[in-house]
Order: structure tokens, then sequence, then C-alpha cells
């Protein structure tokens, strides 16, 4: 359990680090080479990944959002089938981070256990 809660703070950490220099989609190969690097279960490297992704994602876009008083969110959750509500578009930005770094770390576990073998 110990390793499930150092791969999370690691995604996390890593994944915020290295998202203030690269492209969004660095999440992913960060995910991905803490995945095979720690070794976990699979759904526990599945939901590591996804949760080290979702809390920076959503924290990121909550501070974004009150940084600007949610006038932008608001507009973009009107676009959307959110009616308005700012929270369910800050829970969604996270949960589409999430299945990435979800996905690449499950990835990153999976080839882990190939070149074991």
């Amino acid at each position: 359990m110990k390793n499930f809660f150092l791969s999370v703070i690691f995604i996390a950490v890593a994944a915020a680090i290295f998202q203030m220099f690269g492209h969004w989609w660095v999440i992913a190969l960060v995910a991905f080479a803490i995945g095979y690097l720690i070794e976990l279960k699979s759904y526990l490297s599945f939901l590591s990944g996804f949760l080290g992704i979702f809390l920076l994602w959503t924290l990121y876009a909550a501070g974004i959002s009150h940084g600007n008083h949610d006038l932008l969110a608001k507009k973009v959750s009107e676009l959307l089938p959110f009616h308005g509500h700012v929270y369910l578009l800050i829970i969604a930005t996270g949960t589409v981070g999430g299945l990435v770094g979800g996905f690449a770390s499950l990835t990153g576990r999976l080839t882990g256990n190939l070149s074991t073998n």
C-alpha cells in the first residue's frame, strides 16, 4: 500500500513539474515511466495513475477558474451539457486527465511485466 501512495504522489508531482515545461500529453510519459518503475498490481497501477493526474488536473482547473472568478468556466460549461455548473466542468477535466494517466500507468506496468518474463 505504501508503494501505491508513493506512486500517486510521484505521478502528481512529476507531472506538475514536467507540464510546466512541456505539452499536456507529457502526463502520459510521466505516468508510463512511474508505472514501469514502481511494481504494483495492474489495477493499482491504473488507479494510481488515474488519481495522480485527476487530483493534479482538478486542483489546477479549480485554481485557474477561481483566479478569474469562474468567468470562462461558466461560459464553457453552458456550451457543454453542464448547464452552467462549473464544478461539473472541473470534474470532467480531471476525469479526462485521469483516464490518460491511468491508462499510461497501466501500460507502463504491463510493459514492465513483459520485460521481467
